[in-house]
């Protein structure tokens, strides 16, 4: 009797249910609601809303009509609405559009202040945002500013020259000024290690100290018979000129803004150099394993930043407070840029549209604070907001409920 082999076919599995795959349009606001584009936006829509608290908060006509709240409710939110509404109203007339005019000139001048107003703070953004890249915290806005805001200054009114040399040469100074300054808290940490935030504090006292000196001496900078820390002012070929004519404030240092914008974006993101900046910023150990001299990216990196910022200071001097150089040209502006970079997350188009927010703010808090009877310390309450919220992103994308980017 033959055995027959029988072999036992295994069952075909069922088939595998597909898998349904996210569409492109999906996936795309996906990325959008991770990035860090939509949490800066949020952030500044949450200090918007909590400045609209507080301006509400403050209003005499809220305050009064909350006495009888539970009798006529309408009223209480009648007054807030008027109260946040007209706040900022007048900020938008103030920064962009100025709509109780029929003149489309006169209209129109407040965007013309804004951008005057965003001009130094794009530029020191800038210097700022260029450290951020190569994780270099760059405070020392305010000495990069007053050194070369004096050196462009000095050569504004002590030099007699056409114009065509005169402002390019001003300019320069300033430049070289803020980067060289700024190149020294580069070289201190590529050499000994020091760091950053401790050597550029410690800087903007002594650029301070060393300017109020310099104004304190008639053969430095100080105006010849005048007891006030203040220089000559410019002259006339060196102050930067009007772009739109005499009827507006605006001159050129919005160009140089621009500019400016366009050549750090390049060097960031065309460059070898800016290769270099972005390898130490995201691992230095890695960077220099690589073949990547740090420490030269270190002194480098602070060197354009200082210069950056310089031209801040160039901005002041030659274009918006003519009338000589004094200790508190920077206005605060050395400041203000962390917060710049930090909303345009230290890209330069980031910047620069963060620094046009900015010019907007100090435009219109001067309309508020007219218009309105608001205290234009209010803005700078909306501006410290802003950074408090993009100090925290994890605080905006639970509010949200965003997902986190590193899920992303």
């Amino acid at each position: 009797m033959n055995d027959t082999t029988t072999t036992e076919q295994e069952p075909t599995p069922p088939p595998a249910e597909e898998v349904e795959q996210p569409s492109e349009a999906h996936s795309l606001l996906y990325r959008i609601a991770a990035g860090d584009a939509l949490a800066g936006v949020l952030a500044v829509f949450l200090a918007f809303l909590v400045g609209s608290v507080m301006i509400a908060a403050t209003d005499e006509t809220v305050r009064e009509t909350a006495g009888y709240i539970a009798a006529r409710p309408s009223d209480f939110f009648q007054a807030v609405w008027d109260a946040v509404s007209g706040a900022y109203a007048a900020m938008f007339r103030g920064a962009i559009y100025n709509t109780r005019v029929d003149d489309f000139q006169t209209a129109i001048r407040p965007l013309t202040e804004t951008l005057k107003y965003a001009a130094p703070l794009i530029l020191a953004g800038l210097g700022v945002g260029v450290g951020f890249r190569a994780a270099l915290f760059n405070i020392g806005g305010r000495g990069q500013m007053l050194l070369a805001g004096a050196a462009a200054g000095w050569v504004g009114f002590a030099l007699d020259l056409p114009a065509v040399i005169h402002l390019p040469l001003a300019i320069l100074a300033g430049l070289i000024a803020g980067g060289l300054w700024g190149g020294i808290a580069g070289l201190l940490k590529a050499r000994t290690g020091a760091h950053e935030v401790i050597v550029t504090i410690m800087l903007n006292y002594v650029a301070y100290y060393l300017v109020l000196y310099a104004l304190s001496r008639d053969f430095l900078l100080q105006a010849p018979g005048s007891n006030n820390p203040q220089s000559l002012p410019m002259k006339q070929s060196a102050i930067l000129p009007k772009v739109l004519g005499d009827r507006y404030n605006l001159h050129l240092g919005i160009i140089l803004a621009l500019v400016a914008v366009a050549a750090v974006w390049w060097l960031l993101n065309r460059s070898a150099l800016g290769y270099r900046i972005r390898a130490v910023g995201g691992n230095p150990h890695a960077a220099r394993a690589a073949g990547i001299n740090v420490g030269r990216t270190y002194t480098t990196v602070f060197f354009i930043a200082g210069a950056l910022v310089g031209l801040a200071g160039v901005n002041q001097v030659l274009g918006t407070v003519t009338s000589g150089v004094t200790t508190d040209l920077d206005a605060g502006i050395g400041f203000d840029a962390i917060t710049v970079a930090l909303l345009g997350r230290s890209r330069p188009l980031g910047i620069l549209f963060a620094g046009l927010l900015f010019g907007g703010f100090k435009a219109g808090g001067f309309t508020m604070q007219t218009s309105e009877n608001i205290s234009v310390d209010l803005v700078l309450v909306v501006q410290s907001l802003i950074v408090l919220f993009l100090a925290a992103p994890p605080l905006v994308r639970a509010i949200f409920r965003l997902p986190n980017k590193e899920v992303a």
